[in-house]
């Protein structure tokens, strides 16, 4: 059959089907919001904004007795501010090929750049947010027991049963698959051995990724680190729209340093069950969400902003302790000097959002470019011509918004 010379929206449609059949672990993110978005004529701006609702708690009441709770709504952002893209670069020739040439040779490396891009800005976003963490970090998962503390974790979590996913690294993952290899169950065996693929387990969607990222650990060690200051808990209506409170601390070395990501617990402050808001048993995680430089002033006092915040009643409570809570000794999970270790992640759909939103197309170009949208996928094509050297190049763009909507159905793992 003759070669037909290429065009913009011919390139566009196979980059978009390609990028449908090549999502891997971002179509496990929730992607729902993306019809929030009302739809513009010529695409969206950088920059674009809508508000998302944080679920509403409630106390269950015991009795005929009424007693009526305030509905109190928080908001998160989300803001499409993330563009992931590949610039070509063709001959004429190359223009001249065939479709399924033009897509093995240059769309197939082109929009696996693209998702694997997005994959990784995505995961670097969400996990250093994540504060549940179980197991112990540079410790593979490598035995269904493992993986399983997880599992128990997320129940105590109530973290809904459908819709569960878990994405492990690829070492991790590897170990799993090793694991189970010589297991009874026929079906799981030879998915395990012939495809190198968990399935789900124990009603877990299982992936793996190689862009999953590390978690860096700062230098501060477990000698002195204590909390500074009674009554340093919150209400929900302060911290609704954050999911976030500065910490009080003191009793660090003065040259030490924390991380963004790193877990750390509070002894005596222990989780509680997000619907009856009873003692878990577990000690709270908390996350730090920035860097800190321990104070180096005499008395080593360091203020860090936390997740979750301290909320000790009402429908979202978080957290439950008696007695005093200044003075409370705090240790961090991880290596007490500066790392970098694998990680994993167990979420529900809710806890991650990734929202793919079609692109302005630019005036100057006219009807020269293209923009594909379907199933909430979108993807931009615009072209460039060098008259100089005689050759075609183009923009592959997609514009997107991801955020860590609901950090209370996620949580980390490594192996025990």
């Amino acid at each position: 059959m003759a070669s037909t010379v290429l065009t913009a929206s011919v390139i566009a449609k196979r980059a978009l089907a390609r990028l449908e059949n090549e999502l891997g672990i971002i179509g496990l993110f929730h992607r729902a919001y993306e019809d929030e978005w009302e739809n513009k004529v010529n695409g969206y701006k950088k920059g674009d904004t809508i508000s998302i609702r944080r679920p509403v708690d409630y106390v269950a009441r015991r009795g005929e007795v009424m007693n009526t709770q305030q509905s109190i709504e928080g908001k998160v952002e989300l803001k499409v501010d993330q563009v992931s893209g590949v610039d070509l670069e063709f001959s004429n020739k190359d223009m001249t090929l065939s479709i399924s040439d033009f897509d093995e040779r240059f769309l197939k490396s082109a929009v696996s750049t693209i998702v694997n891009d997005i994959a990784l800005n995505c995961m670097t976003e969400f996990l250093p947010q994540v504060y549940n963490y179980v197991g112990t970090p540079n410790t593979i998962v490598d035995s269904f027991g493992d993986f399983m503390l997880a599992v128990e974790r997320a129940n105590h979590m109530a973290i809904p049963i459908p819709d569960r996913s878990a994405i492990f690294n690829a070492t991790d993952y590897a170990r799993m698959v090793g694991s189970l290899s010589g297991v009874y169950i026929q079906s799981d065996a030879k998915g395990a051995l012939r495809e190198g693929n968990l399935g789900p387990l124990s009603q877990v969607a299982t992936e793996w990724s190689q862009v999953v990222p590390a978690q860096d650990y700062g230098t501060a060690d477990n000698t002195t680190p204590l909390t500074d200051g009674n009554n340093q808990e919150v209400t929900y209506d302060t911290v609704k729209n954050s999911w976030k409170q500065t910490l009080l601390t003191d009793g660090w070395d003065a040259s030490s340093t924390l991380k963004a990501g790193q877990v750390f617990n509070i002894d005596g402050v222990y989780m509680v069950n997000p619907r009856t808001k009873q003692s878990t048993g577990i000690l709270q995680d908390f996350v730090v969400l920035t860097d800190v430089q321990a104070n180096g002033t005499p008395s080593n006092n360091t203020d860090f902003d936390i997740s979750p915040p301290i909320i000790i009643s009402g429908p979202h409570q978080t957290v439950t302790y008696s007695g005093n809570f200044d003075g409370k000794a705090i240790t961090l999970k991880g290596p007490g000097a500066a790392a970098t270790y694998r990680q994993n992640v167990l979420f529900g759909k809710g806890a991650f959002a990734l929202a793919m939103v079609p692109m302005e197309m630019p005036q100057a170009v006219g009807d020269r470019g293209a923009r594909e949208n379907y199933k909430g996928l979108s993807i931009r094509l615009v072209p460039v011509y060098d008259g100089i050297n005689n050759v075609e190049k183009w923009r592959l763009d997609t514009l997107y918004a991801r955020k860590t909507i609901d950090p209370r159905l996620a949580l980390r793992f490594s192996g025990s």
